[in-house]
């Protein structure tokens, strides 16, 4: 065979020039897209249901001495079921493979939707939101690493913010159907519990297609189903590509198994503790943008500029429009420019419209102020908080699931993930928990805690993280000094010259290093 002379006399491989991604491949990303969907409107429905007049008298909010820490433990237990459910996706990824991890994560999100919209007491309520947590979270990490495993290098940025694009959708539906049963009288319970039960509905759809949805191929190869991983590849690349990658993929797993693959080993050696450190740093960085807390509590914060509840739900619903529109534009962004660079962007300017918001809120919403309020200047507050929005969707939300994918080998690329986005959930716990309180102690004061560490952030990311784009997934490991896991060496491929911005290997090194 082809493949295999090629692999024995060490011929160099050509990636394609050309398109190396089939109608089929597209097609499958887009469907899966239906569990990040999930993950979106699971996460965004609390924002419009806390506002929710039948939700607040059903659970007495509105009596409760404790309501505001209530609403606080309604939030933080999410990011805590988050937190603990992303721990079983590496274990379920390795063992039972990419596709059965998904339909476990849908599964326990399908059990959770239906418990929130059974919920007959707020303790109930708060413990299947940790429990939606926990399958949100789940679905969020395995999808990603089996659309890095699924894309093509030359394309895989834009396959990959596919994931992005759907919880985008699943914002934006969330605060659509929020506001839309706002309408019902506020003694019928299904203004709180409709919007729940459509958390059911993006699992539904989904968990039929995983029957028919290849396996990445390389898990397969990873599980010594060479075979199968073949005919997969054949069917989501094209024939040049698909045969360059199989023999890339198989080099990369014979490697593979003299490597140790375990949690220790991604601390103990060297080059695996710098992808961890980067991981984490970025999820750190990212999400101390403070997107999440304007996003959860975006209501409360339009409140604050003395807007009533039908304009605070109709803002979140633009808020998201914003969001998704920006979306698509990332699909034309992701993989014209370094990561790095583009992370860099996110970070800086969500903390500059940050910095906008805290002055403006800080003069022209006291009490006096708010007496003759000034529109133009309450108008300025929202108009930057959705600039913030489009800077994080531009230049962070897909590229992060991008990058935590491309970064880690193969043998701990589910470990990988796991440690990026159980950071996301650590980091979020803490801001969900303090912002209730925040809001209602220190009030604008608040948002200095998010613009202040975010301009440190964006040097740290601009100045020493390494750009992957376009970088074969078995290439990678050049950046990080892995000479004996550099799999194909001296294959060349075609998204070499998008590197751009004279970004190259030797200065991703250089980054790497410097930490």
């Amino acid at each position: 065979m082809a493949s295999t002379d090629a692999m024995q006399s060490h011929t160099p491989l050509q990636h394609s020039t050309k398109r190396q991604f089939t109608a089929y491949n597209v097609i499958i990303i887009v469907i899966m897209a239906f569990g990040s969907v999930e993950y979106g409107y699971n996460a965004s429905i609390i924002s419009t249901t806390l506002a929710q007049p039948s939700f607040i008298s059903y659970f007495r909010l509105d009596t409760r001495k404790n309501a505001t820490q209530l609403i606080a433990t309604t939030n933080g237990l999410y990011q805590a079921g988050g937190f603990v459910g992303v721990w079983t996706v590496s274990y379920l990824s390795d063992r039972f493979g990419r596709r059965k991890s998904i339909a476990i994560s849908a599964f326990v999100n399908l059990v959770a939707a239906i418990g929130l919209t059974a919920s007959v007491n707020i303790e109930m309520f708060i413990v299947f939101r940790f429990i939606s947590g926990w399958g949100a979270f789940m679905i969020v990490t395995a999808i990603p690493i089996w659309m890095n495993e699924c894309s093509p290098p030359s394309c895989r940025g834009v396959l990959v913010d596919c994931h992005n694009v759907g919880f985008l959708l699943g914002y934006t539906l969330a605060t659509v159907f929020g506001y839309c049963f706002y309408h019902l009288p506020e003694d019928n319970n299904w203004g709180w519990r409709g919007p729940m039960i459509f958390q059911a509905l993006w699992v539904i759809i989904l968990l039929p297609n995983l029957l028919w949805m290849p396996e990445s191929p390389r898990w397969l190869m990873m599980n010594d189903r060479l075979e199968e991983a073949k005919r997969v590849l054949a069917r989501i690349h094209t024939p040049e590509e698909a045969e360059v990658e199989a023999i890339q993929i198989r080099q990369s797993v014979e490697i593979d198994r003299r490597l140790v693959s375990s949690w220790w080993s991604m601390v103990a050696k060297k080059s695996y503790r710098k992808r961890t450190i980067l991981a984490s740093g970025m999820a750190l960085c990212i999400h101390t943008s403070g997107i999440l807390v304007v996003n959860n509590y975006g209501p409360t914060i339009y409140g604050s500029l003395g807007y009533d509840t039908n304009k605070q739900l109709i803002f979140q619903m633009g808020w998201c429009f914003v969001a998704l529109s920006t979306g698509f534009l990332s699909f034309f962004l992701i993989d014209r420019f370094p990561r790095n660079k583009l992370l860099a962007f996110g970070v800086g300017g969500c903390a500059m419209c940050l910095t906008i918001v805290c002055a403006l809120i800080g003069k022209y919403t006291s009490p006096a102020a708010l007496e003759n309020p000034n529109t133009s200047a309450l108008q300025a507050v929202i108009a930057m908080i959705y600039l913030l929005n489009c800077f994080y969707q531009l230049g962070l939300d897909g590229v992060q699931f991008a990058f935590l994918g491309e970064i880690f080998p193969n043998q701990i690329r589910a470990k990988g993930m796991v440690v990026g986005v159980a950071t996301i959930c650590a980091i979020n716990i803490l801001w969900l928990q303090v912002a209730p309180t925040a809001f209602a102690t220190i009030g604008y004061k608040f948002y200095m805690v998010f613009f202040i560490p975010g301009y440190i952030a964006t040097a740290v990311l601009w100045f020493l993280y390494p750009n992957t784009l376009g970088m074969p997934l078995e290439e990678v490991a050049q950046l990080f000094g892995d000479q004996e896991e550099i799999y194909g060496a001296g294959v060349a491929h075609a998204s070499d010259e998008k590197r751009g911005f004279d970004v190259k290997e030797e200065e991703d090194k250089a980054h790497i290093e410097k930490l």
